[in-house]
């Protein structure tokens, strides 16, 4: 994500830090910045019997209103499935949020519940190896539910004032913790969706399959990233239980989108890179370049243009779990262990290193996959930064 608004580049638990709020239960979602309020998902109950839609105030982090739902899948909560890993998303009426167990439930900005949808009752349960993560995505007219389950995955537009189906698509089939995103391409764009070793491409309005490439592997974990009309960065991590492991750094790199002759689409690699590997947070975009971070916290830059390579460092943030931010010259990798590094695009200097709980203290438990302390997102919030951690949002600045 890429904002113009200065962020504040110094904290630590003593030191600027405008609020705390407590979450109930548990989540991975980014906090949504829309209608005056932030918005957070969660979820609680030995099986996540539970799910929850939290509403706080930009100002004090007081808490608007909250919407509690019923699971229809319920499953072991544990730190190897998903905990209300989908964010929402904003439309003109309020937001619209969905979870893994199958909950689609659209409010309006005051807390009242506007339609929900059991996608459990509609297409059957939804089983899928550690849960579902693809947060929603929104072209203003429809918003976009990706469900790439075991069997029979599938892609739903939304209607969101009804939330009435416009369409229902296949999915990839293939395992995925991405996101889909939208790209444009030519005068309109692509629905891109990115899975083990495929990505596709769909018509937004239609549904219908334009385009397939499966010249990748390693590619589970990351959203595709625009980088420009037809053009998008595509992330692939080294290790952890990949087919590859070891060789996925040519699995990262900037994707072309080309219209043929006939009519029909194709995609291919414009380049790859040669050393650059990603881990759960995807590439993105700052200035000239492609950022990307691997498990241990190196960041790479590569000339967006070439893909050579422009600087390699390593960071305090270690490996990241959130996409990183940058905010007018400033880029930010949020480490999933709670080290946010705050590094200078103009000479590549990290300006600081900052932590809003204190490491190995009574507030720290021990990170690890979905469980403890982590550091999973951040947003902009005005002029404030949002640090969400799986029970507790964070504020940043004055």
């Amino acid at each position: 994500m890429t904002i113009s608004t200065s962020l504040p580049t110094e904290w630590s638990p003593e030191k600027n830090i405008a609020w705390t709020a407590d979450i109930t239960g548990y989540g991975q979602s980014t906090p949504i910045v829309a209608h005056d309020q932030i918005v957070v998902t969660s979820t609680s109950g030995e099986n996540k019997d539970n799910y929850h839609v939290s509403s706080y105030a930009i100002e004090d982090g007081s808490k608007n209103w909250q919407i509690d739902l019923v699971n229809p899948s319920p499953f072991k909560n544990s730190p190897m499935v998903s905990r209300a890993a989908p964010s929402a998303v904003a439309t003109d009426a309020g937001f619209i949020s969905f979870f893994e167990g199958g909950n689609l439930v659209a409010i309006s900005p005051s807390g009242e519940k506007q339609w929900e949808k059991n996608l459990v009752d509609e297409y059957g349960k939804i089983e899928a190896r550690h849960g579902l993560s693809a947060s929603l995505e929104s072209d203003g007219n429809r918003v976009f539910v990706w469900v790439e389950r075991t069997e029979d995955p599938y892609v739903l537009a939304i209607d969101p004032p009804t939330g009435n189906i416009i369409w229902k698509s296949a999915g990839v089939g293939a395992t995925s913790w991405g996101s889909p995103r939208l790209v444009p391409v030519g005068d309109g764009q692509h629905l891109v969706c990115s899975a083990s070793g495929k990505i596709i491409g769909l018509n937004p309005e239609t549904g219908e399959r334009l385009w397939e490439f499966e010249g990748i592997s390693n590619n589970t974990s990351c959203t595709p990233t625009p980088v420009g009309n037809g053009q998008f960065l595509i992330g692939a991590s080294d290790g952890r239980g990949e087919t590859s492991s070891g060789k996925a750094a040519v699995n990262n790199g900037l994707i072309q989108i080309t219209k043929q002759d006939d009519g029909s689409f194709d995609a291919d690699y414009k380049w790859q890179a040669k050393k650059a590997t990603s881990t759960f947070g995807s590439p993105i975009v700052a200035g000239e370049t492609a950022v990307i971070v691997n498990r241990t916290g190196v960041l790479f830059r590569l000339d967006l243009e070439t893909g050579e390579q422009v600087s390699m460092d390593r960071t305090d943030a270690g490996g990241i779990w959130s996409t990183p931010l940058v905010a007018g010259d400033n880029l930010y990798l949020f480490g999933y262990k709670g080290t946010t590094s705050v590094i200078s695009l103009t000479d590549g200097n990290e300006i600081s290193e900052n932590r809003c709980w204190p490491e190995g203290g009574e507030d720290e438990k021990t990170p690890g996959f979905g469980g403890g302390n982590v550091l999973y997102a951040a947003a902009p919030a005005g002029n404030r930064l949002l640090i969400r951690r799986g029970d507790k949002l964070y504020a940043i600045g004055d």
